[in-house]
């Protein structure tokens, strides 16, 4: 299997397979994407930032799940693997399933994406496959610009979802899930998470995880 294939979604997954030294590989479009190797300062590094941040949230919001670069069942022809998704479990109401065979199907509330060599791809034919199989919330960090842009699905389309005057993020889906964008970048984590706890003791975040209690 090499980049450029055109398979289906089942020959894809049976040559991914039976390829264990490919560490990363997606299927977009009918097309088959495999990832150069990962260097630590461009995707590594700020990969850990992102899973610091959303690890913490969900741990202190029940009926919520984190996956770390997991293999997503999107429809027939998209099967990416995306560096971290935040979903709502199935059994309180989200969007998506885990199959039989232990993947997720459907489409996360929440997609994260470190763009390094990926960039083209990530800012271009993967956002409109996420945008048009419903991913409400796409979040696209840039690492050689050290620039991220956080989108909401709005009537349809993605709408950047715009900081405020202190450079603070506020997801739309994810009540609570607050990122100080500015610390994130420079990479002052304490500063990031002290924003997160900010947005996990707020009256939203309560409110929020006692809807997800009553619906589990």
């Amino acid at each position: 299997m090499q980049s450029g294939d055109h398979l289906t979604r089942p020959e894809f997954e049976r040559r991914y397979a039976a390829a264990p030294h490919i560490r990363k590989a997606e299927l977009i479009e009918g097309i088959v994407y495999v990832a150069s190797p990962l260097r630590h300062e461009q995707h590594g590094k700020p990969h850990s930032r992102i899973i610091t941040w959303l690890g913490v949230y969900q741990a202190m919001t029940p009926g919520v799940d984190l996956s770390d670069a997991p293999t997503v069942r999107l429809d027939l022809d998209n099967e990416p693997q995306p560096d971290a998704v935040l979903f709502i479990e199935s059994a309180a109401e989200g969007q998506t399933q885990i199959s039989s065979d232990g993947y997720i199907e459907g489409a996360p509330e929440l997609i994260v994406e470190i763009a390094a060599s990926s960039a083209a791809i990530d800012t271009g034919i993967k956002k409109q496959v996420y945008r048009r199989n419903g991913v409400l919330e796409y979040i696209v960090w840039q690492s050689y610009e050290n620039q991220l842009e956080w989108f909401v699905l709005t009537e349809g389309e993605y709408q950047r979802l715009p900081p405020d005057s202190a450079g603070i993020i506020r997801s739309q889906t994810f009540p609570g899930l607050w990122l100080a964008v500015p610390a994130l970048l420079s990479n002052q984590m304490a500063q990031v998470l002290e924003v997160l706890q900010a947005g996990l003791q707020s009256a939203e975040h309560q409110v929020f995880v006692e809807e997800l209690g009553k619906v589990r």
